[in-house]
This record gives C-alpha cells, sequence and structure tokens, in this order.
C-alpha cells in the first residue's frame, strides 16, 4: 500500500507504480472528490482519502484470502436484504463518501436499509455532470465490512476504523481469512467508538444492527482451498441448544 501525506501530495504530486498523477489538491476532501470525479481519475486499484492521507492501493487481490471471502459476504448479505426488502448491498469500487469525517473510500462491502435511506441518514449521489448516474454513497451506511489483506493490515485495523466512527457508521465487520484466528470479528458503534461484539465459542456473533446471528464458516474444497459461508439465524429460544 503507498500512503501519501497532504504534505507529499502537495510537494510531489506522487506517480504511484501505475503512473498516474496524484493532484496537489487531492490532499483536501473537496479537492480528492474533484479528482475522483473526474476522468484522470485511475479505473482500477483503490484510491482512498483518509483525513488528508491519500492512501494508494493497486495489488492484485488475493484470490482465496481476499475475493473468495468478500464474495461470499457479499452474496449472503445481498440474499438476505433482498429476502427481507430490507435495503440494498454493495460491493467493489462502491465509494462511501462522508465531509465532515474526511472520508472517501471504496469498503469491500457496503449495506444500507431503505429506511435510512427515506430518514436521510445516508444519500447516493452523482460524481459527476450526469445526475442520473449515481455513483457514490455519502454519510453513515448501516453496515460496512472490511476484508483484510497482507498490504492493509494497518489501514483496516487501524486507520479505517476511527474514520467509520467518525462518519457514524452503526456496525462494523472485518474478515481476515489469512490465518487460523478468529474469520470475522463484529463492531457496534458507541459513544462515538467501536466496542466488539463477543461471538461465542462457535463463532456466533448477534449483529444489533441487522437483528441477526452471524458467523464465517470455510470448508475446504476438492483442490484443498477453501470455500466460506456467512451463516446468518435467528437467536435460538430460551432452553434450545445452539447448532
Amino acid at each position: 500500500m503507498k500512503s501519501y501525506t497532504a504534505g507529499m501530495a502537495r510537494e510531489h504530486a506522487i506517480a504511484s507504480e501505475e503512473s498516474f498523477a496524484i493532484p496537489p489538491d487531492a490532499s483536501t476532501y473537496g479537492g480528492f472528490e474533484r479528482w475522483a470525479a473526474s476522468a484522470a481519475f485511475p479505473e482500477t486499484g483503490r484510491i482512498d482519502f483518509l483525513a488528508g492521507d491519500v492512501e494508494v492501493e493497486m495489488s492484485p487481490e488475493d484470490l482465496h484470502t481476499h475475493g473468495i471471502v468478500k464474495g461470499a459476504i457479499h452474496a449472503a448479505l445481498h440474499t438476505l436484504f433482498a429476502e427481507r426488502e430490507l435495503g440494498e448491498v454493495f460491493t467493489d469500487s462502491t465509494r462511501v463518501t462522508s465531509p465532515g469525517a474526511g472520508l472517501s473510500t471504496e469498503p469491500d462491502v457496503v449495506a444500507v436499509f431503505w429506511s435510512s435511506l427515506r430518514e436521510g441518514k445516508v444519500r447516493y449521489l452523482s460524481s459527476g455532470g450526469d445526475v442520473d448516474r449515481l455513483t457514490k454513497i455519502e454519510g453513515a451506511p448501516d453496515l460496512i465490512v472490511e476484508v483484510v489483506s497482507d498490504s492493509s493490515v494497518a489501514k483496516d485495523n487501524r486507520v479505517l476504523p476511527p474514520l467509520y466512527a467518525r462518519a457514524g457508521v452503526p456496525e462494523l465487520w472485518i474478515a481476515d481469512a489469512r490465518g487460523a484466528g478468529p474469520l470475522l470479528r463484529a463492531y457496534t458503534l458507541e459513544a462515538g467508538g467501536y466496542r466488539e461484539i463477543p461471538a461465542d465459542a462457535k463463532g456466533w456473533f448477534r449483529s444489533p444492527r441487522l437483528a441477526l446471528s452471524f458467523r464465517l464458516t470455510r470448508k475446504l474444497t476438492p483442490l484443498s482451498t477453501w470455500r466460506y459461508v456467512l451463516e446468518s439465524r435467528e437467536e435460538p429460544a430460551a432452553g434450545i441448544p445452539s447448532s
């Protein structure tokens, strides 16, 4: 991951390994958003504005510890939201912005309730001249999911959470499939910061925002790679053992 501070962006208008120039005024939220809406903004890679820093991630996505994990979470949430008429779930190049938090980023998965759109907690905007082409989400989506890669460990675990909290995102999930530890950790927003939601011995945690319990599991495929599944369930009734 390349990180450009505001001073570095002004001084160098740095070009990354993909040879694109970062405009000097991209060190400000407004300047970055103008760049992101322009034809000069790169079409590939993940480029975020994080409270004055421009973060550039051009590394290829790992198929089995990132891409397939993101796909499993998005697929399950998309189905859940569609079946229950909750709202919409997005992935890949969906830009989330918050002027108040100084944040413009592309999370791995973003979920928005219809009720949050109606209440004005979040809104869809165009980033160019075509007002009928909505390209970004402004405000506080109901759930954001980040999948950790080798190049995003610090960003996903330390940099983004306080910015998402400042933007008012009520729930954050962080998935990490690179090792044998917990696959999915969940956090709920309380008093301006995130509190980790405890999981039980089988990995289930209760989502306050979605009012369901979830866990991310994996099984070996015939080729000895992992297949991931985001499971969800209603809370079991008292006296009935959980599976």
